[in-house]
């Protein structure tokens, strides 16, 4: 009797036990189900591959929301000088500071690394990583930038500082905006909540975003035109993620 009241313990705390989903754990469990080392090989195999592509679904899903926020960057500094005098841009921490609260609310996140340093060539690499761990990457190079009465570290940071921008807004999708209208009041902000469930209705892709918009009444179909591109943009790039995934 005591036996049998054991072995029910036992076999309770086994069931207890938390399941080890560690590679090994794995790899034990098979083992212990009477897997060959070649099936257990083909089954990680699988399962990895499996993993890759539900992280890349999950990054795919994340990118399409963050792409129907249309992040606007704004051209924070004007150049004093040289040719390109009075022409407005913006530095890296205008794109930083544009894009980082928009990638972090849908677990995206950027770094770059300097993938070339040479005397005469520098190549940045910014990496685009969700927290499903799946990730792409944008490289770009260019000499250093000597121009400006610039001491050769001064160059080589000038470069670096471009093509971290650029890389950034490149594997962003993202461009600047500026005040420059041709003379014309610039259009009035949408209000964000109308825009909020506008955006939350492209993620889903064209026919969610047809279906909101349809629901809307005339004075707010006018107020939310001048985000009409954007939305119809992440619209479209949210289907081809669903399509990708397929």
């Amino acid at each position: 009797m005591n036996a049998i009241v054991q072995q029910e313990a036992r076999a309770v705390a086994a069931q207890s036990q938390p399941i080890d989903t560690s590679p090994f754990g794995r790899f034990l469990a098979a083992q212990q189900a009477g897997m060959s080392l070649d099936q257990i090989e083909r089954m990680m195999g699988m399962q990895i591959e499996w993993e890759k592509r539900e992280s890349e679904k999950a990054y795919n899903a994340a990118f399409a929301a963050f792409k129907a926020e249309a992040v606007r960057i704004f051209k924070g500094r004007t150049v004093t000088d040289g040719p390109l005098k009075g022409r407005a841009y913006a530095e890296l921490h205008d794109v930083v500071d544009a894009v980082t609260p928009a990638l972090s609310r849908h677990g995206l996140s950027a770094s770059w690394k300097l993938t070339r340093d040479e005397k005469d060539w520098l190549e940045v690499t910014c990496t685009l990583k969700h927290i499903s761990g799946h990730a792409e990457v944008v490289s770009m190079g260019g000499p250093p930038d000597a121009g400006g009465a610039k001491n050769p570290l001064q160059a080589r940071a000038s470069t670096k500082s471009y093509l971290e921008r650029y890389t950034l807004k490149a594997i962003c999708g993202v461009a600047e905006g500026g005040d420059d209208t041709d003379g014309e009041a610039p259009p009035a902000p949408v209000p964000l909540e109308l825009l909020a469930p506008a955006r939350e209705a492209a993620a889903k892709g064209w026919a969610a975003l047809a279906k909101h918009i349809k629901g809307l009444t005339e004075q707010q179909r006018q107020a939310l035109d001048p985000e009409s591109y954007a939305l119809k943009k992440a619209a479209k790039e949210a289907d081809a993620a669903k399509d990708k995934q397929a």
